[in-house]
């Protein structure tokens, strides 16, 4: 299978995303990807989706500057859907984010009006990125916050509190670990759900929106919506529940030591996401490549035949993090990150190498800040590549090291931080490597 890339500017577009045409409607390949967990009636939903264009939508709440891999899989949702001829809507939460919907254990702590603003606007471009607006199914960025805000209390309680049944609202899995925890649950987080039901309820007024995606931990606030449009309009909508990704071994997927892979090349660089994907597990990396890619029915079922027979080459965890890296930070950004991958083992240039790339790729390694002029003993021992000055000499000494891409043959020889940016590889072995920031 090729790795080759189409050549275009825009992250998604790039890829020129489409459907699987073998599948008569977009339901059946949600389906065969598995991303549907739980959903209402699903006959309806199979004939609703192949059926004239609806429109439909998915909610973000800003509770981070960032949207992150979770986030990812509702965004390629949207996207799949989008391209089988429905209207999407991406929703920002500015007024649900200033609360956050329950987690498990405790309450969340409110961010300002005004970092709830600021993480409104990092969203919204984010998730534009990855819909398309032309055309007949162009899609439409909306701000809870602009039909919330004007909403006296009063008025909340009259038009809508009135629909729910706090008995309900108790059984939502949400409220309910949140009861039966020692940190209880305010009655902010207890009202999210309303709030959520009636962003839906607006948007089947405003725009006749009928399905909302989310993920399945999010479900009893998916349900608050479709029961509160039967209880008030009296009609129908839908909600499909994308199952948790979780990996083989039961970890959470995508944390990595305590920390999300973000979508903000800021907060995970380019080449620590494209690594992330890289070092999928071979149990795994079929299933993300459902979830994760637009590669037809066909392609995937090549990829499982190469992991099955020959699991050595990992062309399946290559193609993966080219397509998901490309979909997330674009062409460019890709490319350089693997011609520093390749460079950093020794094959290809490290001076040709984008300096910004090479030093993200640094961080990812053991690494050291030193002055220029260290010796390179006292650097290997710096990075942790040796315990001490005696054994750094004798791994000179044996010809183990090597600088830039250049064998170390004196035991004096000095870090000069040579590489594009002010820095410098060390390596010691074949595969051993560790980064240098001179200064």
């Amino acid at each position: 299978m090729s790795e080759t890339v189409v050549n275009a500017p825009d992250p998604v577009r790039a890829l020129a995303p489409a459907n699987d045409p073998t599948f008569d409607n977009v339901w059946d390949e949600i389906v065969w990807r598995g991303l549907v967990h739980v959903s209402t009636d699903q006959d309806a939903l199979r004939a609703l989706l192949a059926g004239e264009p609806i429109t439909y939508y998915c909610g973000f709440d800003p509770t981070a500057p960032s949207l992150h891999l979770g986030n990812l899989v509702q965004l390629l949702t949207m996207r799949r859907l989008q391209l089988a001829g429905h209207r999407p809507l991406g929703l920002v939460g500015g007024s649900t984010g200033l609360i956050g919907d329950p987690r498990p254990t405790a309450e969340r702590t409110l961010n300002t009006p005004e970092t709830v603003a600021e993480w409104v606007g990092r969203l919204r471009t984010q998730v534009e990125r990855f819909l398309g607006f032309e055309g007949d199914s162009a899609a439409r960025i909306v701000n809870n916050l602009d039909w919330t805000a004007p909403l006296s209390a009063i008025d909340f309680l009259r038009d809508i509190g009135k629909h729910y049944r706090v008995g309900t609202m108790l059984k939502k899995d949400a409220v309910a670990a949140r009861l039966n925890s020692d940190a209880g649950i305010s009655y902010t987080e207890f009202s999210y759900q309303i709030l959520q039901g009636m962003d839906y309820l607006e948007l089947y007024r405003q725009y006749g929106c009928v399905l909302q995606t989310g993920g399945s931990d999010q479900w009893g606030n998916l349900t608050s919506g479709t029961d509160l449009i039967h209880r008030v309009e009296g009609v129908s909508v839908h909600a499909i529940g994308t199952p948790l990704i979780t990996n083989s071994d039961g970890t959470k997927f995508g944390k990595s030591e305590g920390n999300a892979v973000w979508l903000d090349a800021e907060m995970c660089s380019p080449y620590r996401m494209y690594q992330f994907w890289l070092n999928t597990d071979d149990a795994d990396v079929v299933d993300r490549l459902k979830v994760f890619t637009f590669l037809t029915r066909a392609e995937i079922e090549e990829y499982a035949r190469l992991v099955a027979d020959e699991p050595f080459r990992r062309a399946a965890q290559r193609r993966l993090a080219l397509e998901v890296t490309t979909t997330v930070h674009g062409l460019a950004a890709t490319q350089a990150v693997i011609a520093a991958s390749e460079a950093l083992f020794g094959r290809g240039d490290l001076a040709t190498l984008d300096a910004a790339t090479l030093r993200s790729a640094l961080e990812e390694l053991p690494n050291a800040a030193v002055a220029g002029g260290t010796p390179v003993a006292q650097a290997l021992v710096d990075t942790g590549l040796c315990t001490s000055l005696s054994e750094a000499r004798r791994a000179i000494a044996q010809g183990g090291v090597s600088l830039d891409g250049e064998k170390v043959a004196d035991e004096n020889a000095l870090v000069t931080g040579g590489l594009p940016g002010g820095v410098s590889v060390l390596r010691r072995g074949k595969k051993t490597l560790a980064g240098l920031f001179v200064g």
